[in-house]
C-alpha cells in the first residue's frame, strides 16, 4: 500500500469525508519519536487496508489543520470517523496500543 499524505489542501476530502475511519498521523520531520513512530504506522496501514485510512500529516509543511484542532505535540495521532475524533494517541506508544483503539472503532 503506498502511504497516504493528508495535507491543509485535501484533509476535507480524504479525512472528514472518508468512507472508512481514518488514523492520522501528526508529525514533523525534525521530531525524533515521530521518525521512530513512522514504520509503525506504515505497518499498521498494510494490515487496516480497505478497512482504515492510514496517512501522514506533515505539521511544518502544513499549519492549518493542526491549529484548527490544537496540535501541540507531536507525535499526535488522531482518529476520525464520520468526520469526528473518537480517539487521539499523544506521543511515542507501542504499536499494540494503536492496533488495539483501532479494533475498537471498526
Amino acid at each position: 500500500m503506498s502511504e497516504l499524505i493528508f495535507t491543509d489542501q485535501n484533509f476535507k476530502e480524504e479525512v472528514l469525508e472518508s468512507n472508512l475511519p481514518v488514523l492520522v498521523d501528526f508529525w514533523a520531520p525534525w521530531c525524533p519519536p515521530c521518525k521512530m513512530l513512522g514504520p509503525v504506522i506504515e505497518e499498521i496501514g498494510e494490515e487496516f487496508n480497505g478497512k482504515v485510512k492510514v496517512g501522514k500529516f506533515n505539521v511544518q509543511e502544513n499549519q492549518q489543520v493542526p491549529v484548527q484542532y490544537g496540535i501541540m505535540a507531536i507525535p499526535n495521532l488522531k482518529i476520525f470517523k464520520g468526520g469526528q475524533i473518537v480517539d487521539e494517541i499523544v506521543g511515542l506508544v507501542p504499536k499494540e496500543v494503536i492496533v488495539e483503539k483501532l479494533n475498537s472503532i471498526i
